[in-house]
């Protein structure tokens, strides 16, 4: 997925998009390319039965969101200006704040915000309609392949 500074927004988002669905986990979990930017990335996903950890609550599952998390920051990533091939994830810190609301959209934003020669470093949130209330926050480190 390589998204140029070249290209606009738009196509940006819809190769990012069909990249996305090519990963059988972001396909099951519904996810959705809401936006990027240079080095920044918005992804969302819906709140669905199947995503639950905890039928009593109907609250989303820990993995679900880092799974989310993950990608917005590899989108992140590959959405930088300077222009990476590929990128994985060496290593991701979430720090869990407090379960999402059930029935909620969960947006994940991320902002890559600075780039070696080999390793980017990403930082993120996930939100569900409590914008000042995150669920979650993340840093991390990601491989990048020129």
């Amino acid at each position: 997925m390589a998204l140029g500074p070249d290209m606009t927004e738009s196509d940006q988002r819809r190769i990012a998009q069909q990249f996305i669905e090519a990963i059988p986990h972001a396909r099951a979990l519904a996810l959705r390319v809401d936006g990027l930017g240079a080095g920044t990335a918005t992804i969302s996903m819906p709140w669905a039965e199947h995503l639950v950890g905890d039928p009593r609550s109907g609250v989303v599952h820990g993995g679900v969101v880092s799974a989310l998390m993950d990608t917005c920051c590899g989108a992140a990533v590959m959405a930088h200006p300077l222009g990476p091939a590929s990128t994985a994830t060496i290593d991701l810190r979430i720090d869990y704040m407090r379960s999402a609301s059930k029935g909620q959209r969960i947006t994940a934003r991320a902002e890559c915000y600075h780039m070696t020669r080999t390793v980017a470093f990403v930082r993120a949130v996930a939100l569900d309609e409590d914008e000042q209330n995150p669920v979650a926050a993340a840093t991390g480190a990601f491989t990048v392949e020129r």
